[in-house]
């Protein structure tokens, strides 16, 4: 065994010999394994042979911290690894396979060739992808790009599901706008059913009785609205092709038009509309 002062000399002196493990053992890992956190295993490792090196046995201390450091980054690899060995040892013949194949084929195989290669199903090989897939753990810190002037991790690139793009924002506060715009501008009573309905919670009786018209009445005027609204908002994106001329054609343009010149385009983007009508 070694002094403290000479277990610290050998550290110091062999700290290079870490980065040279973990150079020779980091291209038989995936890329999503961390350099860094294989480094301070075998940092670990080099302690762990400083500390328990005895000279009188004859070996250099350069060969006895070596096979400590790799062993002590396989180790570290493995305490972190989800999958069983034969989820990774199948794993490594198909992508030995993979290769193979790409190599007499000139072109990437398709993942039934791998899978007759090899002997299995179709399935058998989902599985097994899925197996191999689910035990990758990642860091946030981990980079994603191999730039060394771009360090984009992996934090960076990961979606919010909680945040809204800002086009698809916009785009939801200028449906809101058309729509309260679409309901302040139909007629009194048709705008008193669907604030009622949608908005008040009250009942197609209650309506009928506060209109004085049958509950069949209020779905009707019920469905004459929505059918309205609903033309009148896709013509804010659509326009709508000349039809033949009526009462209902001219009414139905009326609305439309009485929708998109409600407000400025600036405004409806602005804010979030309220949806109860103005």
């Amino acid at each position: 065994m070694t002094t403290k002062e000479e277990t610290r000399v050998l550290i110091e002196a062999n700290l290079n010999l870490v980065n040279h493990v973990v150079f020779q053992v980091a291209v038989h890992f995936p890329r999503h394994v961390d350099r860094q956190d294989l480094a301070r295993a075998g940092a670990l490792g080099l302690v762990e042979a400083a500390q328990r090196y005895d000279d009188a046995r004859g070996v250099p201390f350069e060969r006895f911290a070596a096979q400590r450091i790799r062993g002590a980054i396989l180790d570290s690899v493995r305490s972190a690894d989800w999958a069983p060995r034969s989820v990774r040892s199948m794993a490594r013949r198909f992508d030995q396979m993979e290769q193979r194949l790409a190599s007499e084929l000139g072109r990437v195989p398709e993942r039934d060739e791998v899978a007759k290669a090899l002997g299995m199903t179709r399935e058998e090989i989902h599985r097994l992808r899925d197996q191999t897939f689910r035990s990758v753990v990642l860091a946030l810190e981990s980079l994603v790009t191999d730039s060394s002037e771009e360090h984009v991790t992996l934090m960076d690139v990961l979606e919010d599901p909680k945040a809204v793009e800002p086009a698809r924002e916009l785009e939801g506060r200028e449906m809101l706008a058309f729509l309260r715009d679409a309901v302040r501008l139909l007629p009194a009573r048709q705008r008193l059913v669907i604030v009622g309905y949608f908005l008040e919670d009250k009942t197609s009786q209650e309506l009928a009785v506060l209109l004085g018209v049958t509950e069949s009445r209020i779905s009707q005027m019920r469905t004459e609205a929505l059918e309205s609204m609903r033309r009148g908002i896709e013509a804010q994106y659509e326009p709508v092709e000349p039809q033949a001329q009526g009462r209902l054609a001219k009414r139905r343009a009326q609305y439309a038009s009485a929708i998109g010149g409600a407000c400025d385009w600036k405004v409806r983007l602005d804010h979030a509309p309220q949806l109860l009508p103005v």
